[in-house]
């Protein structure tokens, strides 16, 4: 089979949720069997110029005739032409991360055999928006690697925040909340690029520094490996503030080490987060966009060591619950045996 991949899927300059997971079910798949070849496209996906779509075109026109393809939704929702003149000679599989709900994305995932989805979230809004065929439209989601769990501090002052410093992900937000309490005892650790959208970054530099956030608040850069590792172990309360989210890879992130999570309630977060067998949740959510809840979230965490002994309890058990990536693989495999079988009728 072949996979289509956003060229900077290795790049460690931009780590992303998104190329994480692919770079995930590629390498599962050739465990589980497949012999899987990848074309890394380079492109400035979602956005591509004329000629980065005609590369494209001419990486499917070299594949041979009923080729399996597994192409990403970063380079598939926006190519359809591409995409079109070539459904009758491939086994087109798109994997959706983010829906965009847009006409082009609607022709695109037309032409297509199959659809994964990265969570229920996304395939019920893919289902809604889209007339796409129920069967056809699978759902895999993220695994994540077990972990040592993180042990904590009485205080519960280390925050971190993991994700591109982007708009999209409200680090502007939660620069607000922290803004109304200075007068409790906390730090924050952002990890996460910091070339995705550079004039958002010297905004929100401006901001810490206009509220003298600077010495609190560290803008690490992307980390990854063991000092990745590290910067969780350290902390105490994992903070999302997106303003968009179909699944939320950081949230599971943290709770794999028992950490609880404050987030946005956005997308496919609430379900990520989810409950203990109890019906607690690891941690609390509030409205996207809105930093007065944020900072009333922070009180209650930073204020209330009984509060914060509960979703740590909550934490630990929903550690011992969730899936590593060996399922989100498996799902992935049926879906593609399923096209092969289809279309081989």
């Amino acid at each position: 089979m072949h996979v289509i991949l956003p060229g900077d899927i290795d790049d460690p300059a931009s780590p992303s949720g998104g190329n994480g997971y692919d770079r995930r079910i590629c390498v599962g798949l050739v465990e589980a069997g497949w012999s899987v070849r990848e074309h890394a496209v380079p492109g400035a996906w979602p956005q591509p110029s004329p000629a980065e779509q005609a590369a494209l075109a001419e990486v499917f026109a070299g594949l041979p005739d009923d080729a399996l393809v597994l192409v990403d939704g970063l380079v598939a929702s926006v190519v359809p032409e591409v995409l079109a003149g070539y459904a009758r000679r491939l086994r087109l599989v798109a994997l959706v991360h983010l829906p965009r709900d847009d006409d082009t994305e609607a022709r695109a995932l037309a032409s297509v055999r199959t659809v994964v989805a990265t969570s229920d979230w996304t395939r019920e809004q893919l289902l809604r928006r889209y007339p796409l065929p129920p069967e056809r439209v699978h759902v895999a989601a993220p695994g994540v690697d077990p972990a040592p769990p993180a042990p904590g501090s009485a205080t519960g002052s280390a925050l971190l925040c993991v994700a591109a410093v982007a708009a999209h992900k409200g680090h502007d937000v939660l620069v607000e909340a922290l803004a109304g309490i200075t007068d409790r005892t906390w730090t924050l650790t952002c990890v996460g690029s910091l070339h995705r959208e550079p004039a958002f970054v010297d905004r929100l530099r401006a901001r810490l520094a206009g509220h003298r956030l600077d010495p609190r608040v560290r803008l690490t850069g992307p980390l990854t490996g063991d000092r990745l590792a590290a910067a969780y172990a350290a902390a105490d309360l994992l903070i999302h503030p997106s303003r968009g989210e179909t699944y939320g890879m950081v949230v599971t992130e943290a709770l794999a080490r028992g950490i609880p999570v404050l987030a946005t309630a956005v997308g496919g977060v609430p379900d990520t987060l989810g409950h203990t067998a109890t019906g607690v949740r690891p941690g609390l959510l509030v409205p996207p966009e809105d930093p007065a809840a944020l900072a009333t979230a922070l009180r209650h965490w930073l204020d209330d060591p009984t509060l914060r002994a509960r979703l740590r309890r909550a934490a630990a058990q929903r550690r011992t619950a969730l899936e590593d990536w060996t399922g989100t693989t498996s799902r992935i495999d049926t879906a593609l045996k399923e096209t092969m079988a289809w279309s081989a009728r």
